[in-house]
């Protein structure tokens, strides 16, 4: 009879927990009025840091019951990430009020209240921070509301002044603006805002971070509606889900000058990625697309590649944390070819496998001459799929920047990429090959190759085999800089390869299993007071 392993967690899992706890550490509780309310960057910080130190605990209590089913690891991992959250609650905002006279900043023609703590406007204070934007002759083209909650009183401040400059205004941020209101206040908000602005020509427009879904979308329709300009439109953490994606399409008119559409962190699957795609589409200058972590799968990962046929212009493509599979990477693959002027693509987490990943380094090893960044960790790449991989690489003299951990590159693949990168890489600075089962050949021949490079700034091969021996040969060749060595503290030194078939499959069918096991128990995370 198989066993049940619910440790360790899988990426997505441990993502999901990030993105619950940055939930709880933004929205209003009993806790937040006393202590005060983080800001939405400034939680995403903190939970990124606490799930990482959890996670830490809990991987050593795991280890000292190897033969356990993980299920205690889990209590540990929930407990301690729920003690230190109530620690940063009562931490509070690390802006203090003696700062907040530095909330305003006015310069260049830019208006920004987003400095400061955290907090709700109310009508006195709306009246007083928004005064400079009623003096004649201001000359503010960009706004920045970010970071306060607007109510109806302060809305109904702010909108006139709004309204009569408009006309001037070519950048507009109203990124985490109703945070903590409730939802027929939040939306009658976004539509007052969204009256006064209306027929404003912005190139650029942030709507992040405010939890829209279709609702929101559409009381933002009159303002969407009248763009006929925009460049640069930010839909990020907004609940962006299928109807609310379908209501983009609809709502925004023309996109023939829109080179920036960002969508990280929706729910928005494959039914949603049917109506992003037709946006795609139509927005024949996109230069920077992202569509990360927002729940697509195969079929909506093949809908996104074939519409971005059309942005022969991309510069910059970010699929990050989807379920696309080997067929939509696939898919990719054919579109990439068009975007000679590609400089950066971040295709982790995708389930890609050998054969996607091979799809896509063969065509990318003929174009994107200019490649910076190329992410392609969490993919279940093997030594195999190293081969095209390496072949690309060596193709691109002007990365900066690799990351391929948490693969299954082992010794052999490591090998390989380590000598595509030994020539004609001066620009290079950071290589991640973490987590791929690498021992001590695949390691020393990876640190003497960047070790050479005069600017490289760090090399991440945590969490691998790599013998104590290793070890120190690696330290050795990072003596004279060892910030440009990345920490080693889960590195394995004993670690096992398994290389049985039928035990790999059924692994893969106990992960699928554990992992909804364990996220159903991590589901119901709470901040509760200590003793």
């Amino acid at each position: 009879m198989l066993s049940v392993k619910l440790w360790p967690p899988s990426h997505s899992t441990r993502l999901m927990l990030v993105e619950r706890m940055t939930k709880n550490l933004t929205t209003p509780s009993i806790f937040s009025r006393k202590y005060g309310l983080l800001s939405t960057k400034e939680a995403e910080k903190d939970a990124t840091k606490i799930e990482e130190l959890a996670f830490a605990v809990a991987d050593q209590h795991y280890k000292k019951e190897p033969d356990g089913d993980g299920s205690s690891a889990v209590q540990v991992y929930a407990k301690e990430s729920s003690r230190l959250m109530l620690e940063v609650i009562k931490r509070g905002p690390t802006v203090k009020d003696e700062e907040v006279a530095d909330k305003i900043s006015i310069h260049e023609n830019v208006f920004d209240i987003s400095g400061g703590r955290r907090a709700f406007i109310d009508a006195e204070e709306a009246e007083d921070i928004l005064k400079p934007l009623r003096e004649p002759g201001n000359s503010c083209t960009k706004i920045c509301f970010s970071n306060r909650s607007f109510g109806m009183d302060a809305a109904n401040v702010a909108a006139p002044i709004l309204s009569s400059i408009k006309q001037q205004l070519t950048e507009v941020d109203l990124s985490d603006f109703v945070a903590g209101r409730p939802e027929s206040e939040a939306l009658e908000v976004m539509d007052l805002f969204s009256s006064a602005l209306e027929g404003c020509q912005l190139r650029y427009l942030n709507l992040s971070n405010n939890a829209l879904g279709e609702k929101g979308i559409r009381a933002f329709g009159a303002l969407l509606k009248s763009q006929n300009n925009l460049e640069e439109l930010y839909l990020i953490n907004d609940g962006i889900s299928e109807e609310a994606a379908r209501a983009v399409s609809e709502l925004v008119p023309s996109t023939e000058k829109l080179k920036v559409l960002q969508f990280h962190n929706n729910m928005t699957g494959d039914e949603g990625a049917y109506a992003i795609s037709e946006i795609v589409k139509r927005s024949h200058a996109l230069e920077d697309f992202r569509c990360s972590s927002t729940r697509v799968g195969v079929d909506g990962g093949v809908a996104l590649a074939e519409a971005l046929k059309t942005c022969t212009h991309l510069r910059k493509l970010d699929l990050r944390d989807n379920m696309f599979g080997v067929e939509a990477g696939v898919a990719l693959s054919k579109s990439l070819s068009l975007f000679a002027g590609l400089t950066e693509i971040y295709v982790s987490y995708l389930n890609l496998e050998d054969d996607g990943a091979e799809a896509l380094a063969n065509v990318l090893k003929e174009s994107a001459p200019s490649l910076e960044v190329l992410e392609m960790a969490g993919n279940d790449i093997t030594a195999k799929g190293a081969v095209s991989l390496a072949a690309c690489i060596a193709s691109k003299p002007l990365l900066t920047k690799l990351n391929l951990a948490e693969n299954e590159l082992k010794d052999e693949g490591a090998i390989l990429i380590g000598k595509a990168l030994a020539e004609g890489h001066g620009q290079l600075n950071e290589v991640d090959m973490s987590a791929n089962s690498v021992r001590r050949a695949g390691a020393r021949l990876l640190a003497q190759v960047v070790v050479k490079i005069p600017g490289f700034e760090l090399l991440n091969i945590n969490g691998n085999f790599i013998s104590d021996e290793g070890i120190d040969e690696v330290k050795e060749l990072f003596k004279s800089s060892p910030e440009k060595l990345g920490p080693l503290d889960e590195n394995d030194p004993e670690g096992e390869d398994y290389d049985d078939e039928d035990q790999d499959e059924d692994e893969d069918e106990e992960n699928a299993e554990d992992g909804n096991e364990l996220d159903s128990k991590l589901k119901d995370l709470k901040i509760e007071e200590g003793e």
